[in-house]
């Protein structure tokens, strides 16, 4: 008796657009419709088996890109949502609410600055009045912008920026939600590769990003009596609106990586998903790499 023909497996190399890329240039923050591939976040294929039931989540930067891509992934897993943009995001904000909508679950857009202290507090107490409780805070809301012209080019205001959009505001949203995140729970924090290898142009940027990786260890085992995981991704070059908005060419954009192409938003989400599971209980004061190949630490 023959065996059943195997389900077909998506070749990591091929089943996403590969460089070269169409060069393409926006306006920071970014726009997914103009975005030439059009970025997928699962919406098509994107699965879920109820891992996250009952739960309720507050993702930063759930607009667009990864943020978007993981909003999709824990609704469909069963998760209400609130999530932030910025004010002009609204449009992709409403396309976000759309799909947790869709999914069957509840959606909340917020506009939030999280650069300011008072309305990242705001926006924690919110959440929970909403959604009646907080099981988990995915710190992903994040700024760059290239300066291949060297240090001498990051003026103050952009350094200031970076800093308190990356760090500030992971740190005061952290702060307000550990008070209301219960055992079990957890904080997903997102890294990059640039904290462990950064990229010249992107100095500021990648400075964040190894802070963000000490913030996760360190949170970790601080919180780790009170039974809440704190772990982080640390995507590689991940196809968002942040890259036309903020890289000057975009044609090469993630060919170093070993797969030979960038990440698509939808393939970060199942990270983010393992590690709010109940299946990923022993793991604290992680790094998951998801970077195309490229070793890390």
């Amino acid at each position: 008796m023959s065996a059943p023909p195997a389900p077909h497996v998506p070749d990591p190399v091929t089943r996403h657009p590969r460089p070269p890329l169409p060069d393409q240039e926006q306006e920071p923050p970014g726009s997914t419709e103009e975005m030439v591939p059009r970025p997928d976040h699962g919406e098509d294929s994107y699965q879920g088996h109820d891992v996250l039931m009952g739960r309720a989540a507050v993702v930063t930067g759930g607009d667009s890109g990864i943020g978007r891509a993981v909003c999709v992934a824990f609704a469909r897993e069963g998760a209400d949502i609130v999530f932030t943009h910025l004010p002009e995001e609204k449009e992709e904000a409403d396309e976000t609410t759309r799909l947790i909508r869709q999914a069957g679950r509840r959606a909340l857009a917020v506009a939030c600055d999280i650069r300011e202290e008072a309305q990242c507090d705001a926006l924690i107490d919110r959440a929970v009045a909403e959604l009646g409780r907080l099981d988990i805070l995915v710190n992903n809301a994040a700024y760059q912008m290239s300066q291949p012209d060297g240090i001498e080019a990051i003026t103050t205001e952009q350094f200031d920026r970076v800093m308190k959009t990356n760090l500030y505001g992971m740190f005061w949203l952290t702060r307000r939600a550990l008070a209301h995140i219960p055992r079990g729970g957890s904080v997903i924090n997102t890294a990059s590769v640039q904290g462990y290898q950064p990229s010249p142009h992107l100095l500021d940027y990648a400075m964040t990003k190894s802070a963000i990786i000490s913030f996760t260890h360190g949170l970790a085992q601080m919180v780790a009596e009170r039974g809440i995981r704190v772990n982080a991704v640390a995507p590689g070059p991940v196809w968002t609106p942040l890259i036309p908005a903020t890289m000057p060419d975009t044609t090469k954009f993630g060919e170093q990586a070993p797969l030979g192409r960038p990440a698509q938003p939808a393939e970060m989400a199942p990270a983010y998903v393992f590690l709010a599971s109940p299946q990923a209980g022993y793991i604290t004061g992680e790094i998951l790499n998801a970077t195309g190949g490229t070793p890390l630490p």
